[in-house]
């Protein structure tokens, strides 16, 4: 796939095969890419906690909040859940104002390599942090920045242009997961 094919197959995923395994290797290859990419004053404050285990990665799951705008739907179930997760963090010490950014590239960079490998993923941002510290015993010196998702999507994305300003996501009646997007046109001043 060129960059154009990765950045439109580049979805936030909801649901997935759960029965599909991904390695620590192929973990370990997407942050690998987080490494070239840009740091704000090369900082590099990011620091990743890989899971792929079943029991971990459960405990994971419980931490995090899905798709707020599907008021009727709790989260992927049982059999649509991610195989493994990327807990973002970043080091106290070396946070600044330009952390988000940093997060950014990183989860870009991760998802992109996740789709070249036919995988999908998602940015969870409502996240019980204090749990999740727990979980995954994070020492004081990391605050968790956000989560990735990562598995073998089982849903069918959909993009389709913005009607009258609204942005929020849906699903029909078949489970197809509809996201509205701004034409060129809106975001040129």
């Amino acid at each position: 796939m060129n960059l154009q094919e990765l950045i439109r197959n580049n979805r936030s995923y909801r649901r997935f095969d759960a029965s599909y395994v991904i390695n620590k290797q192929t973990l370990l290859e997407m942050v690998d890419l987080t490494r070239y990419v840009s740091s704000a004053r090369n900082a590099q404050p990011l620091r990743y906690y890989l899971s792929n285990e079943k029991e971990m990665n459960e405990s994971i799951f419980s931490t995090l909040a899905w798709a707020g705008y599907l008021k009727d739907w709790d989260g992927p179930a049982e059999t649509e859940r991610p195989a493994a997760y990327i807990v973002i963090t970043v080091e106290k010490d070396l946070n600044s104002s330009f952390t988000l950014f940093d997060a950014g590239l990183a989860t870009q960079t991760i998802l992109l390599k996740a789709v070249e490998k036919g995988l999908g993923g998602c940015i969870v941002g409502a996240v019980k942090k204090e749990k999740l510290r727990e979980i995954i015993d994070l020492d004081q010196q990391f605050e968790i920045v956000c989560v990735l998702a990562i598995g073998k999507p089982a849903e069918t994305v959909v993009i389709e242009s913005m009607k009258n300003g609204d942005f929020k996501y849906w699903r029909d009646e078949e489970g197809v997961h509809h996201v509205p997007k701004r034409e060129l046109n809106e975001l040129i001043l």
